[in-house]
């Protein structure tokens, strides 16, 4: 059995502010109890810690609270007064009950519990449906640009962060990605996937998530993934169903309202951590990945990565899609609030050209949309043409802040 051991050890390192913690702080205030999902070694347990230094602390790794949680939960809660942050909650399920009857007997009081657990365990959605009206539901992943900014726009720099990755522990320098990637991933291939019954073949499973990672930032195409696999295409959703619910994967849905049926169906598939993905497809380097055949998809798939992270940890309402159909309309990325439709195409170039904005100028027109931008690896912005406008990529935000 493998298990990653690394931490951030609050008090002995620079703690590096999260952009959800404005979120998480409002929350607490209107809702009784919150949960913090997301992947293993995101940086939970020392977002919570840091942040709320008041709460008593517990996690239910340690083998002696884990066992007297699930043997006796009204002793657990007794010795462990609110506010309280249990950490790891999927490891004693038969808590909540009792954290339900707690919440009831205070409904008034807010923030009395905080709970973390990493979503890879099916039981994360039963906790939801325990506390249901009593819980916020929130989920970190790893570091944004807005938290680890870029303050110099180079090619390199940009792909120092594509290869390492956003855990905390790579993203600061602490472990080689080598390292932590190949503890990362046998922890979540022979320990955590144990739990899943629905996978027993696990070099098999091993081979598939490597043929997701090869076509990150492109058109899903699971039959031929399942052929190439030896799995049937049922095996296949389901495992696609586990890495996206556990946050290895991320979807992106094709763009179809009041536009033909001659759309793309399917959606496009993102690696959510792209030092994970370099990993996986065995680059040893990023200059290497520079040169390499996904260059421009492991641009894409960071820019598409830092979008969602920005909504997510900002409780943003605004929409993702893509755009592809048979008259050659096609976009990397439509951001649609209310009645915004912001088309943003993404080059890994610094030159940008007229060919990078050429869907954009049609788009644009076709949404009625005051701006579209291209997001590139130039370090200037700059206006391209009507109402198009070069963004450089560590500026991605900006374009977001302008919803409303």
């Amino acid at each position: 059995m493998h298990k990653i051991c690394y931490h951030i050890h609050v008090g002995k390192t620079k703690y590096i502010h999260r952009a959800i913690e404005t979120l998480l702080r409002s929350r607490l205030k209107t809702f009784p109890s919150l949960i913090l999902t997301g992947p293993r070694q995101t940086g939970k347990s020392t977002l919570l810690q840091t942040i709320f230094p008041s709460y008593n602390y517990v996690s239910l790794d340690s083998p002696l609270e884990r066992q007297l949680a699930i043997s006796d939960p009204l002793s657990f809660l007794s010795e462990n007064k609110t506010p309280l942050i249990i950490d790891e909650i999927q490891y004693a399920p038969n808590l909540l009950p009792y954290i339900k009857i707690h919440i009831d007997k205070t409904r008034s009081k807010k923030g009395q519990f905080i709970l973390t657990g990493s979503q890879c365990f099916p039981l994360m959605a039963g906790i939801t449906e325990s506390l249901a009206g009593r819980v916020s539901v929130n989920e970190l992943l790893g570091f944004s640009m807005e938290e680890l900014p870029h303050k110099k726009i180079s090619t390199d720099t940009c792909y120092s962060s594509i290869y390492k990755g956003a855990f905390p522990e790579v993203a600061l320098g602490r472990i080689p990605a080598p390292d932590f990637y190949d503890a990362y991933l046998k922890t979540y291939i022979e320990r955590d996937l144990r739990q899943i019954t629905s996978v027993r073949d696990l070099l098999t499973f091993q081979n598939f998530i490597e043929l997701l990672a090869a076509r990150s930032a492109n058109i899903l195409n699971l039959n031929e993934i399942s052929k190439e696999c030896g799995i049937s295409h049922t095996s296949a959703q389901k495992w696609l169903s586990i890495l996206t619910n556990g946050r290895i994967v991320y979807l992106l849905r094709p763009y179809s309202k009041n536009l033909s049926k001659r759309v793309v169906k399917r959606p496009k598939i993102y690696f959510i951590d792209t030092g994970l993905m370099s990993y996986i497809l065995r680059y040893p380097s990023k200059e290497i990945l520079i040169k390499g055949s996904i260059k421009g998809h492991a641009f894409e798939t960071f820019i598409i990565m830092d979008v969602l992270k920005y909504k997510i940890n900002h409780g943003k309402l605004f929409e993702m899609y893509f755009l592809r159909d048979s008259n050659h309309n096609e976009v990397d990325l439509l951001i649609e609030l209310a009645n915004q439709i912001i088309p943003i195409e993404i080059k890994a170039t610094a030159t940008p050209n007229p060919k990078h904005w050429q869907s954009l100028k049609k788009l644009k027109n076709m949404f009625g949309s005051d701006k579209a931008y291209l997001v590139s690896l130039c370090p200037e912005k700059l206006k391209l043409d009507n109402g198009i406008i070069n963004i450089p990529y560590n500026q991605i935000t900006d374009i977001l802040k302008q919803l409303h």
